[in-house]
């Protein structure tokens, strides 16, 4: 018998997997149907999820993924890099069977990286964050950070994150190598800069422009260049540039 819980942890690995994009409707009826359970038990499962922050309810358009804003992207990144560096920097050395548990992580990873299951990839490079945490030895943060990685997860899809899944991949792997060492100020050094560089591969308009989406998209479309009538077309030249 399908749970609340069953069902929000569902939909979290959904938005992991990127299966679930910014502002998808998340209708009742359907989710009931496609969990085989009632409403009430969907219900119950969208309310925790919207007390989370993945998923928001209008009266109008109902239950739906959240749609981050600029502002929200950067808290919620400034939020994973405050719980994680601070994770490594209090815990300290880890143990061999942590360290051993985390290796297999980044080799489901690069096995993830040679296939074509681009939602495995993207899952698995999110979960190894939640992954250290609970390694790390403090749940209750590996469960927020599973949230804020959905989040930021949400964010990379809505604001078409450039970052590279190789280089997340190699960033992960530095990260417990360095943990390995029991060199935990490189460790925290590597953390920062990797959630700094996911951050930066976001395409996020300046504070001081919001209008910069729309400026954009409405600026004026240059002309082509004119032709000259005794010139001869090449196969390679566009036809619109001729009509």
């Amino acid at each position: 018998m399908v749970s609340s819980t069953d069902i929000a942890q569902r939909i979290i690995e959904a938005i992991l997997a990127q299966r679930l994009a910014p502002g998808t409707r998340l209708g009742e009826q359907n989710l009931s149907m496609l969990f085989d359970c009632s409403r009430t038990l969907v219900r119950e499962a969208l309310v925790r999820l919207a007390a989370r922050g993945i998923v928001t309810v209008s009266s109008r358009r109902g239950w739906y993924v959240v749609q981050p804003s600029h502002d929200e992207a950067r808290e919620a990144f400034e939020a994973r890099r405050v719980i994680e560096t601070g994770l490594i920097r209090r815990h300290g050395a880890v143990d061999k069977a942590a360290i051993k548990r985390l290796r297999q992580h980044v080799k489901q990873e690069q096995a993830a990286l040679k296939g074509s299951d681009v939602g495995q990839r993207s899952y698995l490079l999110g979960d190894f964050h939640v992954c250290l945490a609970e390694c790390l030895g403090n749940q209750l943060l590996a469960d927020t950070l599973r949230d804020y990685t959905a989040r930021t997860t949400l964010i990379a899809m809505l604001y078409q994150s450039t970052h590279d899944a190789v280089q997340s991949c190699q960033d992960h792997v530095a990260i417990v190598e360095a943990l390995e060492r029991g060199d935990v100020p490189e460790a925290e050094r590597l953390m920062e800069e990797h959630i700094g560089q996911v951050q930066a591969a976001l395409r996020l308009a300046p504070v001081d422009d919001p209008l910069a989406d729309l400026r954009q998209a409405l600026a004026p479309v240059k002309p082509p260049a004119p032709v000259s009538p005794s010139s001869t077309p090449s196969a390679e030249t566009y036809l619109g540039a001729l009509l």
